[in-house]
């Protein structure tokens, strides 16, 4: 059974492999997430009692400086609502780590249906597919808790209503079905005063999480994706 299923990972892989290469013939350089915002800030871990997720950095008090983007997935026109991608990056003991979140629902099977937003500011990014941990699979997610009223991610809306100020978001983890439970804080600014794209190429395969494992369906389902992204051109 493990073998028909590994199996059937595998070629769901590939199909998404397939319709990625599609969409890179008309978008050489980024297939999907063309066009993104780039941001810096602190990821700032809680300390004190809490929930813990079986993953020892999301359970351990700490901060980390991040770069971040954030991006329409689609690349539909700015008057359309996307699918928004948070890319986040940081290092931790000298390894690069990328968290890649997508608009989702917040509750039941609806963290794993990816959803079409038009404001970052009123939506819930998930990893969608979980990380390893010692007491099993688990979730995170980001929300909104301080920001402008709106953050419309069209690159020109996006920067002239954040300004100089911070987005700042409240990070959660969960099994799949369970309840979300805080863990800390993601404070996020324009990296410049443009607002301008990065080049950089987020890639949780490559910059897996501090101290969480993967799932091998996860590595099956998104690697042949991936490893077409990280040939430019």
């Amino acid at each position: 059974m493990d073998t028909v299923s590994s199996k059937v990972q595998a070629v769901a892989g590939s199909a998404f492999a397939a319709v990625f290469r599609a969409i890179k013939v008309v978008r050489p350089q980024r297939p999907i997430h063309p066009k993104g915002i780039q941001l810096v800030g602190t990821l700032e871990r809680d300390s004190g009692v809490r929930e813990p997720s079986g993953i020892p950095w999301v359970d351990t008090a700490g901060s980390n400086v991040v770069d971040a983007r954030l991006s329409r997935s689609i690349g539909l026109p700015d008057a359309f609502p996307d699918i928004i991608g948070l890319a986040v990056r940081f290092t931790e003991q000298d390894k690069l780590s990328d968290m890649l979140l997508a608009t989702t629902g917040p509750t039941g099977l609806g963290r794993f249906i990816l959803r079409l937003r038009r404001d970052a500011a009123a939506a819930v990014f998930s990893s969608m597919m979980p990380y390893k941990s010692d007491d099993g699979p688990v979730l995170i997610a980001a929300r909104t808790i301080r920001s402008p009223d709106r953050l419309p991610v069209e690159p020109s809306a996006f920067r002239s209503l954040l300004g100089s100020g911070s987005w700042i978001l409240e990070l959660h983890h969960a099994s799949p079905l369970g309840p979300w439970t805080r863990f800390g804080t993601l404070t996020l600014s324009l990296a410049d005063s443009v607002g301008q794209d990065t080049a950089e190429r987020y890639d949780p395969v490559l910059n897996p999480l501090p101290t969480a494992g993967t799932y091998g369906w996860t590595r099956r389902l998104r690697e042949p994706s991936y490893a077409l992204a990280r040939r430019r051109g």
